[in-house]
């Protein structure tokens, strides 16, 4: 695919990187020369230092030839306005990041659509919904759904107390009464590795499931985790993913929010009904500890600063909350974050990659996410009459090294695979994979 990229931040730069692994021919478009320098240093990306709304700059890109125009520079005006000149130049597909909820409502899509913006991505609503979905699977550190739910990915990190470490996966295998649940990828010293089944959990992984609904609570007391009612909340930033997280956990939830911005806090005080919000420095200790952090079932820091939402977390672990949720976006934060004992990390580049991703894939993957703290992605895959997939069980296919089927639907039901599973044309298939193999596992399903 050729692909036009407006925006060399965070979010343009770090998917410019996922995408140049696929062999995709990318232009990426800034108008400022050091930021495209540093990324064009190091990927393999043509640069084009211009505006996105510039019709001859984007001429210059080769937009008439675009499969795929995606602008995620910092403004959103910019974004809507350059995805809607890109699609009347002759861009097939055209992606613009944005900032506002109310353009996503179905009454208003359609006038997007119209004037050329075939998709819209919020960053922060997505992981606002994330963080609403963790506060109600409290055992987990990430949960990915499919199908409605009907199979999971569950994140589990092991702990002292949990019955599954010094095992081998065959021997957890062995003694589950059925298999519910199957561990697909473990993330250790910042590895991602694509296990087989003598690979031997030990204290500090993180491993990677897939659960059915019936293994979930297996799960969970096989890795020590117990699962709680989140009640007292409290959020550190009011931030939009801040915001939104207040607004969409509903009115059940005792909610603080502390905010350092003075006219920010009378504004959200405002805009939230449930929620208590207090003018406060989320670096001063004694005022959290004042304000009852203690007490708190769960803890979210999602101010700008990943430092200070690192910081703040860990105090909240010190002082016995039991869930808590950080912001990071300084990807090289990340593992830090993890190995100190923070539950989950947010990261809007991830999420926003993820969602983008999808529109670069074939039509067979039914959705695309990248996991927080790995290099890995999980892919759900519809399966076609007549593919590689369904020519034999999955362990005479050869399946690629790097990947691994983990579960599969089948109209309502859902199940584990294993090396037995012969994969049907209209299944569902949920597969693992690291970045050096997504190519090869795409040929299995087109």
């Amino acid at each position: 695919m050729k692909i036009i990229v407006a925006g060399a931040g965070a979010v343009g730069s770090h998917l410019a990187k996922m995408l140049s692994q696929e062999n995709h021919d990318i232009v990426l478009i800034d108008p400022d020369e050091n930021k495209l320098r540093q990324v064009g240093g190091s990927l393999d990306v043509m640069t084009r230092a211009g505006s996105a709304t510039s019709i001859s700059d984007l001429l210059d890109c080769g937009v008439k030839k675009a499969d795929l125009f995606i602008s995620v520079a910092r403004n959103e005006e910019t974004n809507i306005t350059a995805s809607i000149l890109s699609k009347r130049l002759g861009a097939k597909k055209t992606i613009a990041r944005i900032d506002n909820q109310e353009y996503l409502y179905v009454k208003h899509r359609e006038h997007f659509i119209t004037m050329g913006i075939d998709y819209m991505i919020y960053p922060e609503k997505i992981a606002s919904h994330e963080i609403v979905g963790l506060l109600h699977q409290t055992g987990s550190t990430d949960i990915v759904d499919f199908s409605g739910g009907k199979l999971s990915l569950f994140v589990v990190k092991i702990d002292e107390d949990s019955k599954i470490s010094d095992k081998s996966l065959n021997e957890i295998s062995k003694s589950a009464e059925q298999q519910e649940f199957r561990a697909v990828a473990i993330s250790r010293d910042g590895e991602t590795i694509i296990p087989n089944g003598d690979f031997v959990l030990h204290i500090g992984d993180f491993i990677y499931v897939i659960a059915t609904q019936d293994g979930i609570e297996n799960l969970f007391e096989s890795s020590g985790k117990k699962k709680y009612e989140v009640r007292n909340l409290m959020i550190l930033g009011g931030s939009r993913i801040g915001m939104l997280t207040a607004k969409d956990i509903g009115p059940q939830h005792n909610i603080k929010l502390i905010e350092k911005d003075r006219e920010k806090s009378y504004k959200l005080s405002n805009m939230l009904n449930n929620t208590l919000v207090i003018n406060g420095d989320g670096r001063d200790v004694n005022m959290l500890i004042d304000e009852g952090l203690e007490k708190m079932d769960a803890f979210i820091a999602v101010t700008g600063d990943s430092e200070t939402n690192i910081l703040s977390c860990l105090l909240a672990r010190r002082l016995g909350v039991k869930k808590t949720i950080c912001e990071v976006e300084i990807l090289d934060y990340i593992s830090l974050a993890e190995n100190m004992g923070i539950d989950t990390i947010i990261n809007k580049k991830l999420i926003a990659a993820s969602r983008i991703f999808r529109f670069t894939s074939a039509e067979s993957v039914a959705s695309v996410k990248c996991l927080t703290g790995t290099d890995a992605e999980v892919m759900e895959f519809d399966v076609k009459p007549d593919t590689k997939i369904t020519q034999a069980s999955l362990n005479q296919l050869n399946f690629p090294k790097n990947s691994l089927v983990g579960g599969v639907i089948r109209g309502e039901l859902s199940f584990i695979a294993n090396g037995y599973t012969l994969i049907q044309p209209g299944d569902k298939v949920v597969v693992f994979t690291l970045p050096s193999a997504i190519s090869k596992v795409n040929k299995f399903f087109n």
